[in-house]
């Protein structure tokens, strides 16, 4: 019995005209090898998804499409971040395949464990995770925020996978479901494991950036941090209502120390009744309304139901 199985390496693209003439053939060169080793069927594929790059990504994708039939790619209309051009290509491809691995432009997830993955897929798993060993190769600040965010964002919701960005292996199973998901505000990561099924995890150390500079600025790091929390957690509204318990219970107290402060004639009249609350007040206020906007401005968002993202050509 053939137990080879159709895949297709999904990589969202935005800027990567330096990087990405070398993540393709080295793509090909490894389908290519696990082809002859009859462990993928001829027709797996590699899916580009131009996220509107502004230089010649999409020129290099469609000279080397032309060239090779392993290539597939689309092109968004618009540039809409990571998170929504690996949604575009894992929908737009998952019929042509019976399963996706999506893997970053830069290669710097360790592409030779791919195998691995797809052994574990055939023993019946429907989600294959890669997990970095460690976060030794980043720099200091963002190995220390991404564990910082990992351990709040596995407080906040429970759903998390320590050291599992977006490197892993779905099958057209799961991505079927997947569509059933029509969130707008979108975090990949923290829906996979909420679906379920049987899943594995492959584990390998991540490498330097082949050529270019990074698509993740701190900027959108702290976005993408949010948009996890936010969307799948309701406990910073609860720590609303539990500081507002608690100001209630500090205001007791304080009016209780003020009224012995006055009957021992040991006060500052004012400043102690008006300046201290003033500020802890209203600091309180402005973070409470805060993150009260944060979640209002996703229910904006999900409401008025606007396409995740438009295709713009395809190869």
């Amino acid at each position: 019995m053939d137990d080879r199985v159709t895949i297709g390496i999904i990589v969202p693209c935005y800027n990567e005209q330096e990087v990405l003439p070398a993540t393709i053939n080295n793509l090909l060169s490894l389908l290519e090898v696990y082809v002859r080793e009859q462990l993928i069927a001829e027709g797996s594929f590699i899916g580009l998804i131009d996220d509107r790059s502004k230089d010649e990504t999409w020129n290099i994708i469609k000279n080397i499409s032309s060239k090779n039939q392993r290539v597939r790619a689309i092109r968004l209309s618009a540039n809409r971040g990571h998170q929504y051009a690996l949604l575009a290509g894992l929908l737009e491809f998952n019929k042509l395949a019976d399963c996706l691995i999506s893997v970053d432009a830069d290669l710097q997830d360790d592409i030779s464990v791919i195998g691995e993955m797809i052994r574990k897929y055939k023993q019946g798993n429907q989600i294959v995770y890669g997990i970095r060993k460690s976060r030794q190769t980043d720099r200091f600040f963002k190995r220390i925020s991404a564990q910082l965010f990992y351990r709040i964002f596995h407080i906040f919701s429970g759903e998390v996978l320590f050291n599992h960005a977006d490197f892993r292996l779905t099958s057209r199973k799961v991505l079927e479901e997947l569509q059933h998901f029509g969130e707008v505000n979108l975090y990949l990561r923290g829906l996979f494991p909420l679906m379920g099924f049987e899943t594995a995890l492959v584990y390998y150390n991540r490498k330097e950036r082949l050529a270019g500079k990074t698509k993740y600025p701190l900027k959108k790091m702290i976005s993408l941090g949010l948009d996890g929390i936010t969307s799948f957690s309701t406990v910073p509204l609860r720590m609303i209502t539990i500081a507002g318990f608690l100001i209630f219970l500090i205001c007791i107290c304080l009016v209780g120390y003020a009224l012995i402060a006055y009957m021992k004639h040991n006060t500052v009249p004012g400043w102690f009744s008006t300046v201290l609350p003033f500020y802890f007040l209203g600091g309180i206020q402005i973070l409470c309304i805060g993150i009260i906007g944060e979640y209002l401005g996703k229910i904006y968002k999900e409401v008025k139901r606007r396409p995740r993202y438009i295709v713009d050509e395809r190869i």
